[in-house]
Protein backbone atom coordinates (compact mmCIF):
# COMPACT_ATOMS: atom_id res chain seq x y z
CA UNK A 1 0.00 0.00 0.00
CA UNK A 2 3.08 2.32 -0.50
CA UNK A 3 2.91 5.42 -2.59
CA UNK A 4 0.31 7.95 -3.30
CA UNK A 5 -3.70 7.28 -4.02
CA UNK A 6 -5.68 9.61 -5.72
CA UNK A 7 -8.33 8.75 -3.64
CA UNK A 8 -8.53 6.75 -0.38
CA UNK A 9 -12.67 5.79 0.06
CA UNK A 10 -13.25 5.32 4.03
CA UNK A 11 -16.31 3.21 3.78
CA UNK A 12 -17.22 0.17 1.67
CA UNK A 13 -20.91 0.66 1.53
CA UNK A 14 -23.16 1.40 -1.32
CA UNK A 15 -21.62 5.18 -1.67
CA UNK A 16 -18.57 4.43 -0.92
CA UNK A 17 -18.88 1.17 -3.65
CA UNK A 18 -20.41 3.79 -6.04
CA UNK A 19 -18.26 6.11 -5.76
CA UNK A 20 -15.03 3.43 -6.65
CA UNK A 21 -16.57 2.93 -9.36
CA UNK A 22 -16.97 5.72 -10.74
CA UNK A 23 -13.35 7.20 -10.00
CA UNK A 24 -11.91 3.84 -11.16
CA UNK A 25 -13.50 4.25 -14.61
CA UNK A 26 -11.98 7.68 -14.60
CA UNK A 27 -8.56 5.82 -14.22
CA UNK A 28 -7.75 7.72 -10.82
CA UNK A 29 -5.89 5.39 -8.32
CA UNK A 30 -8.40 4.13 -5.87
CA UNK A 31 -7.98 2.63 -2.74
CA UNK A 32 -11.08 1.76 -0.11
CA UNK A 33 -10.90 0.79 3.28
CA UNK A 34 -13.57 -0.99 4.81
CA UNK A 35 -13.00 -2.01 8.98
CA UNK A 36 -15.65 -4.75 8.52
CA UNK A 37 -17.76 -6.84 5.66
CA UNK A 38 -19.04 -4.56 2.68
CA UNK A 39 -22.45 -3.42 2.71
CA UNK A 40 -22.67 -1.08 5.54
CA UNK A 41 -26.28 -1.04 6.88
CA UNK A 42 -28.27 -2.99 4.07
CA UNK A 43 -26.58 -5.94 5.16
CA UNK A 44 -28.27 -5.84 8.11
CA UNK A 45 -31.93 -5.98 6.09
CA UNK A 46 -33.47 -9.02 4.94
CA UNK A 47 -34.63 -7.89 1.45
CA UNK A 48 -34.39 -4.12 -0.76
CA UNK A 49 -37.13 -3.81 -2.16
CA UNK A 50 -36.97 0.10 -3.50
CA UNK A 51 -33.91 -0.09 -5.32
CA UNK A 52 -34.43 1.20 -8.95
CA UNK A 53 -34.14 -2.03 -11.79
CA UNK A 54 -34.90 -4.80 -9.22
CA UNK A 55 -38.62 -5.09 -9.75
CA UNK A 56 -38.86 -8.02 -7.36
CA UNK A 57 -36.45 -6.58 -5.26
CA UNK A 58 -32.57 -7.90 -4.11
CA UNK A 59 -30.84 -9.77 -1.65
CA UNK A 60 -28.54 -7.35 0.18
CA UNK A 61 -25.28 -9.35 -0.04
CA UNK A 62 -26.57 -9.97 -4.05
CA UNK A 63 -26.58 -6.02 -4.04
CA UNK A 64 -23.35 -5.38 -2.67
CA UNK A 65 -21.58 -8.10 -4.17
CA UNK A 66 -22.64 -6.51 -7.43
CA UNK A 67 -21.41 -3.45 -6.59
CA UNK A 68 -18.09 -4.50 -5.32
CA UNK A 69 -17.20 -6.65 -7.80
CA UNK A 70 -18.07 -3.57 -10.26
CA UNK A 71 -15.59 -1.22 -8.16
CA UNK A 72 -13.06 -4.03 -8.83
CA UNK A 73 -13.46 -4.29 -12.51
CA UNK A 74 -12.58 -0.63 -12.81
CA UNK A 75 -9.79 -1.03 -11.07
CA UNK A 76 -10.25 -0.16 -7.49
CA UNK A 77 -8.58 -1.86 -5.08
CA UNK A 78 -10.32 -2.73 -1.68
CA UNK A 79 -8.09 -2.99 1.51
CA UNK A 80 -9.61 -4.30 5.18
CA UNK A 81 -8.62 -1.33 7.80
CA UNK A 82 -10.25 0.72 10.01
CA UNK A 83 -9.19 4.54 9.51
CA UNK A 84 -8.65 6.04 12.80
CA UNK A 85 -7.46 9.47 12.00
CA UNK A 86 -7.01 11.58 9.32
CA UNK A 87 -4.05 14.08 8.86
CA UNK A 88 -2.73 16.59 6.43
CA UNK A 89 0.38 16.22 4.64
CA UNK A 90 2.05 18.69 2.08
CA UNK A 91 -0.92 19.14 -0.54
CA UNK A 92 -2.85 15.87 0.45
CA UNK A 93 -4.24 14.14 3.49
CA UNK A 94 -2.86 10.95 5.01
CA UNK A 95 -5.30 8.35 6.47
CA UNK A 96 -4.23 6.37 9.35
CA UNK A 97 -5.12 2.68 9.92
CA UNK A 98 -5.10 0.55 12.90
CA UNK A 99 -3.11 -1.55 10.20
CA UNK A 100 -1.62 0.82 8.58
CA UNK A 101 -1.02 4.72 7.01
CA UNK A 102 -2.22 5.49 3.50
CA UNK A 103 -1.02 8.66 1.28
CA UNK A 104 -3.61 10.48 -0.85
CA UNK A 105 -4.39 12.92 -2.58
CA UNK A 106 -8.25 13.04 -1.93
CA UNK A 107 -10.28 11.41 0.88
CA UNK A 108 -14.03 10.77 0.72
CA UNK A 109 -15.68 9.75 3.82
CA UNK A 110 -18.18 7.21 3.32
CA UNK A 111 -18.24 5.84 6.33
CA UNK A 112 -21.80 5.29 7.40
CA UNK A 113 -23.40 5.15 10.75
CA UNK A 114 -23.51 3.08 13.87
CA UNK A 115 -26.41 1.96 15.63
CA UNK A 116 -27.76 3.91 18.96
CA UNK A 117 -28.18 2.57 22.32
CA UNK A 118 -30.64 3.23 25.13
CA UNK A 119 -27.89 3.32 28.01
CA UNK A 120 -30.19 1.57 30.11
CA UNK A 121 -28.34 -1.22 33.20
CA UNK A 122 -28.04 -4.05 31.47
CA UNK A 123 -28.26 -3.02 28.10
CA UNK A 124 -24.21 -3.87 27.18
CA UNK A 125 -24.29 -7.15 29.40
CA UNK A 126 -26.97 -8.83 27.73
CA UNK A 127 -25.99 -7.46 24.35
CA UNK A 128 -26.29 -11.41 22.43
CA UNK A 129 -27.78 -12.74 25.20
CA UNK A 130 -30.99 -11.57 24.54
CA UNK A 131 -30.36 -7.71 23.10
CA UNK A 132 -29.66 -7.26 19.75
CA UNK A 133 -29.71 -4.35 17.27
CA UNK A 134 -30.18 -6.57 14.24
CA UNK A 135 -33.55 -8.33 13.73
CA UNK A 136 -32.47 -10.05 11.00
CA UNK A 137 -28.90 -11.41 12.31
CA UNK A 138 -31.25 -12.50 15.44
CA UNK A 139 -34.53 -12.59 14.64
CA UNK A 140 -34.59 -16.54 14.35
CA UNK A 141 -33.04 -17.14 17.49
CA UNK A 142 -36.38 -16.13 18.94
CA UNK A 143 -38.84 -18.48 17.69
CA UNK A 144 -42.14 -18.64 19.72
CA UNK A 145 -40.41 -16.37 22.54
CA UNK A 146 -41.83 -13.46 23.41
CA UNK A 147 -40.18 -10.32 22.83
CA UNK A 148 -40.07 -6.57 22.58
CA UNK A 149 -38.90 -3.84 19.96
CA UNK A 150 -38.12 -0.17 21.16
CA UNK A 151 -38.51 3.06 18.55
CA UNK A 152 -41.27 4.61 16.67
CA UNK A 153 -39.04 4.98 13.06
CA UNK A 154 -39.81 3.47 9.71
CA UNK A 155 -36.65 0.89 10.79
CA UNK A 156 -38.14 0.29 14.07
CA UNK A 157 -41.36 -0.85 12.30
CA UNK A 158 -39.41 -2.63 9.74
CA UNK A 159 -37.88 -5.03 12.50
CA UNK A 160 -41.16 -5.24 14.63
CA UNK A 161 -42.81 -6.59 11.18
CA UNK A 162 -40.07 -8.95 10.39
CA UNK A 163 -39.82 -10.37 14.01
CA UNK A 164 -43.62 -11.88 14.03
CA UNK A 165 -42.30 -14.69 11.96
CA UNK A 166 -40.84 -15.50 14.38
CA UNK A 167 -41.93 -14.64 17.53
CA UNK A 168 -45.04 -15.77 19.50
CA UNK A 169 -45.92 -12.58 20.63
CA UNK A 170 -44.46 -8.79 19.99
CA UNK A 171 -44.44 -5.01 22.04
CA UNK A 172 -43.72 -2.44 20.19
CA UNK A 173 -42.42 0.23 22.91
CA UNK A 174 -42.28 4.32 22.01
CA UNK A 175 -41.41 6.80 24.12
CA UNK A 176 -44.02 9.37 21.89
CA UNK A 177 -47.88 8.97 21.39
CA UNK A 178 -47.33 8.46 17.39
CA UNK A 179 -45.20 6.69 15.23
CA UNK A 180 -42.92 8.70 12.75
CA UNK A 181 -42.83 5.54 10.60
CA UNK A 182 -44.09 5.20 7.14
CA UNK A 183 -48.11 5.32 6.91
CA UNK A 184 -48.09 2.24 5.26
CA UNK A 185 -45.91 0.28 8.08
CA UNK A 186 -48.43 1.95 10.32
CA UNK A 187 -50.59 0.16 9.11
CA UNK A 188 -49.33 -3.08 8.61
CA UNK A 189 -48.33 -2.84 12.50
CA UNK A 190 -51.56 -2.29 13.92
CA UNK A 191 -53.29 -5.07 11.74
CA UNK A 192 -50.93 -7.57 13.07
CA UNK A 193 -52.49 -9.83 15.46
CA UNK A 194 -48.75 -10.69 17.10
CA UNK A 195 -47.87 -6.62 18.00
CA UNK A 196 -49.17 -4.65 20.88
CA UNK A 197 -48.30 -0.94 21.28
CA UNK A 198 -47.00 1.05 24.93
CA UNK A 199 -47.24 4.51 23.88
CA UNK A 200 -45.00 6.61 26.08
CA UNK A 201 -43.12 4.56 27.41
CA UNK A 202 -39.20 3.81 28.14
CA UNK A 203 -37.21 0.64 29.27
CA UNK A 204 -35.16 1.79 31.94
CA UNK A 205 -33.14 -1.89 32.56
CA UNK A 206 -33.17 -4.79 31.13
CA UNK A 207 -32.89 -7.76 33.67
CA UNK A 208 -31.27 -11.48 33.81
CA UNK A 209 -28.63 -12.95 35.35
CA UNK A 210 -27.05 -14.80 32.02
CA UNK A 211 -29.90 -14.08 29.79
CA UNK A 212 -32.67 -11.26 29.03
CA UNK A 213 -35.61 -12.22 31.05
CA UNK A 214 -37.36 -9.26 31.69
CA UNK A 215 -37.60 -5.13 30.93
CA UNK A 216 -38.25 -2.46 33.65
CA UNK A 217 -40.30 -0.35 32.10
CA UNK A 218 -41.77 3.57 32.89
CA UNK A 219 -44.70 5.39 31.68
CA UNK A 220 -44.19 8.77 30.73
CA UNK A 221 -47.47 9.82 31.25
CA UNK A 222 -47.77 8.91 34.82
CA UNK A 223 -44.52 8.15 36.04
CA UNK A 224 -45.44 4.41 37.16
CA UNK A 225 -43.10 1.61 36.47
CA UNK A 226 -43.78 -2.29 35.04
CA UNK A 227 -41.64 -5.42 34.60
CA UNK A 228 -42.46 -7.17 30.93
CA UNK A 229 -41.46 -10.19 30.99
CA UNK A 230 -39.29 -11.20 27.27
CA UNK A 231 -36.96 -13.22 25.94
CA UNK A 232 -35.37 -10.66 23.41
CA UNK A 233 -35.11 -7.08 23.13
CA UNK A 234 -34.15 -5.34 19.46
CA UNK A 235 -33.05 -1.72 19.97
CA UNK A 236 -34.19 0.45 17.25
CA UNK A 237 -34.04 3.81 18.08
CA UNK A 238 -31.52 5.36 15.06
CA UNK A 239 -28.11 5.74 14.17
CA UNK A 240 -24.86 7.78 14.96
CA UNK A 241 -22.61 8.80 12.56
CA UNK A 242 -18.94 7.24 12.36
CA UNK A 243 -17.23 9.97 12.42
CA UNK A 244 -15.19 10.39 15.85
CA UNK A 245 -11.59 10.23 14.12
CA UNK A 246 -12.42 13.34 12.37
CA UNK A 247 -13.64 15.92 15.02
CA UNK A 248 -10.97 18.78 14.74
CA UNK A 249 -10.38 17.78 10.80
CA UNK A 250 -13.44 18.72 9.31
CA UNK A 251 -16.87 20.58 10.44
CA UNK A 252 -19.18 18.29 11.52
CA UNK A 253 -22.86 19.07 12.54
CA UNK A 254 -24.80 18.12 15.58
CA UNK A 255 -25.24 14.61 14.70
CA UNK A 256 -21.58 13.86 13.53
CA UNK A 257 -22.51 14.33 9.84
CA UNK A 258 -19.85 16.31 7.44
CA UNK A 259 -20.86 19.50 6.61
CA UNK A 260 -20.56 19.79 2.80
CA UNK A 261 -20.78 22.21 0.03
CA UNK A 262 -21.78 21.87 -3.55
CA UNK A 263 -20.03 18.75 -4.97
CA UNK A 264 -20.16 17.12 -1.66
CA UNK A 265 -17.06 18.77 -0.69
CA UNK A 266 -16.42 19.26 3.14
CA UNK A 267 -14.94 22.26 4.79
CA UNK A 268 -11.52 21.54 3.82
CA UNK A 269 -10.65 20.64 0.18
CA UNK A 270 -9.63 17.44 -0.90
CA UNK A 271 -11.79 15.86 1.56
CA UNK A 272 -15.50 14.74 0.66
CA UNK A 273 -18.52 12.73 1.98
CA UNK A 274 -21.29 10.49 0.64
CA UNK A 275 -23.96 8.37 1.91
CA UNK A 276 -25.10 8.49 5.55
CA UNK A 277 -22.02 11.10 6.54
CA UNK A 278 -23.02 13.67 4.30
CA UNK A 279 -25.23 16.08 6.05
CA UNK A 280 -27.69 16.23 2.49
CA UNK A 281 -28.35 12.45 2.28
CA UNK A 282 -31.21 10.70 3.48
CA UNK A 283 -30.86 7.12 4.59
CA UNK A 284 -31.58 5.51 1.59
CA UNK A 285 -29.41 3.25 -0.24
CA UNK A 286 -30.60 5.07 -3.85
CA UNK A 287 -29.65 8.11 -2.52
CA UNK A 288 -26.38 7.10 -0.97
CA UNK A 289 -25.18 5.70 -4.52
CA UNK A 290 -26.05 8.96 -5.93
CA UNK A 291 -24.12 10.75 -3.23
CA UNK A 292 -21.15 8.37 -4.00
CA UNK A 293 -20.95 8.96 -7.55
CA UNK A 294 -21.79 13.01 -7.04
CA UNK A 295 -18.50 13.03 -5.02
CA UNK A 296 -16.47 10.51 -6.72
CA UNK A 297 -17.25 13.35 -10.14
CA UNK A 298 -16.60 16.39 -7.70
CA UNK A 299 -13.18 14.55 -6.56
CA UNK A 300 -12.08 13.82 -10.40
CA UNK A 301 -12.74 17.53 -10.96
CA UNK A 302 -10.83 18.58 -8.35
CA UNK A 303 -7.66 16.33 -8.99
CA UNK A 304 -7.49 17.52 -12.65
CA UNK A 305 -7.73 21.24 -11.06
Amino acid sequence: MSGVWDVVIIGAGPAGLAAAIYSGRALIKTLVLEKGIPGGQIVLTDWVDNYPGFPEGISPPALVENLRAQALRFGAVLESDEAVAVRPEGDGWRVIGAAGEYRAKAVLVATGSVHRSLGIPGEKELAGHGVSHCATCDGPFFRGKDIAVVGGGNNALHEALYLTRFCRSLTLIHRRDAFRGEGILQERIFADPKIRVLWNTVVVEAKGSRVLESLVLRNLADGSTSELPVSGLFVSVGTASATDFLKGVVALNEWGQLVTGPGLVSSKPGIYAAGDVADVCPKQIITSVGTGATAALSIVDYLGK
